[in-house]
């Protein structure tokens, strides 16, 4: 009965182990970043210390490069919310977008300024996949959307 009174139970016996191991990890890791930053840090001086004159060379040409080769930054846009998604079903939307890009291409014209954002909208929304199998399906005459 003396045994029955010090034997922990199962979850005592875990509670404990779990402890112990969290404390281990937590300190070894903090030794180990100490040791290893010393050496990284020393040789990285040492590389750089000897030659400091190709660097700077290399950093002017890049510079020059830099400025010569500019390219204007490109903004990212993506479709606006719609009050018909309000609960983001992106399918539905990408495919509304679709329809609605086609019907302004049939009522405008191909070369309609105004078409150009539902094409940029369709084009946010929908994968690739979809859009050449619907392009495929309006080609056939089998597309299911009403355009």
């Amino acid at each position: 009965m003396a045994e029955s009174d010090k034997a922990n139970s199962l979850s005592e016996d875990y509670l404990l182990k779990d402890i112990e191991e969290k404390l281990k990890v937590e300190s070894e890791p903090e030794e180990k970043s100490a040791v290893v930053a010393t050496p990284v840090e020393s040789t990285l001086l040492t590389r750089m210390s000897p030659d400091p004159t190709p660097t700077e060379e290399t950093t002017e040409t890049v510079e020059e490069g830099d400025t010569q080769n500019e390219t204007p930054e490109i903004k990212l846009e993506t479709a606006p919310g719609d009050y018909r998604f309000p609960t983001t079903n992106q399918s539905r939307h990408c495919f509304t977008r679709y329809v609605e890009y086609h019907r302004c291409v049939a009522a405008k014209g191909e070369d309609a300024s105004e078409c150009d954002k539902f094409a940029k909208y369709y084009r946010s929304l929908c994968p690739g996949e979809w859009v050449d199998r619907w392009n495929e399906q309006r080609e056939n005459g089998t597309f299911p959307g009403p355009l």
